[in-house]
């Protein structure tokens, strides 16, 4: 029987799939496409599969609003990017998406599952730091993309107002491993 966060990981991008059954426009769909499969991608850890020519352009550029800004340039960035988040479980809920010839944008709530020792790095205070904790913020994500589909870069920007979060009873807990089992699951049965 799944948890409700394998539930929700597996669900995850539900949203666009919907999105894309109800697009006509060609581009539109391809850029659709592009995003599930770069999400279910990052959650399986295949990196270098995100940066392939068919996925992202040549000198892709990240502007990332999450506590420290900052500015990452070119296909390795990228990758020692993913690279950095580590063993992390994360994924999207309550997205709103838009696409258009430029790209897409999405409203969505992202969540992770962190420790309580990665929370205090943070600089958030809990009371058991051995613990898991369900982290939500609402983001948005801005992702130009070329007239090929290719992803152009990632702009992120977080709402640090909306911040939740909860300690999770350790039946629900989903590890970054079943969470990677998970998303390459799902990438089987997603058209390239």
């Amino acid at each position: 029987m799944m948890n409700r966060f394998e539930e929700e990981v597996y669900h995850c991008t539900d949203v666009i799939t919907d999105l894309m059954e109800r697009t006509e426009n060609p581009l539109h769909r391809a850029i659709l496409k592009n995003y599930r499969r770069h999400i279910h991608l990052e959650g399986a850890g295949l990196f270098d599969e995100i940066v392939a020519p068919d996925m992202m352009t040549e000198e892709p550029l990240y502007r990332i609003n999450w506590g420290e800004p900052s500015v990452i340039r070119g296909k390795q960035g990228v990758v020692d990017f993913y690279r950095s988040v580590k063993e992390a479980v994360m994924w999207n809920t309550d997205d709103k998406i838009a696409v258009a010839d430029w790209g897409l944008c999405d409203e969505l709530t992202f969540n992770f599952l962190v420790t309580g020792t990665d929370l205090c790095a943070l600089g958030v205070d809990v009371e058991d730091k051995d613990a898991i904790y369900h982290y939500q913020t609402r983001q948005a994500f801005v992702w130009p993309y070329d007239d090929h589909a290719r992803l152009l870069g990632e702009h992120l920007y977080v709402d640090a107002t909306s911040v939740h979060i909860e300690k999770v009873h350790p039946n629900d807990v989903i590890t970054p491993a079943r969470a990677r089992e998970i998303h390459l699951e799902i990438l089987e049965t997603l058209e390239k």
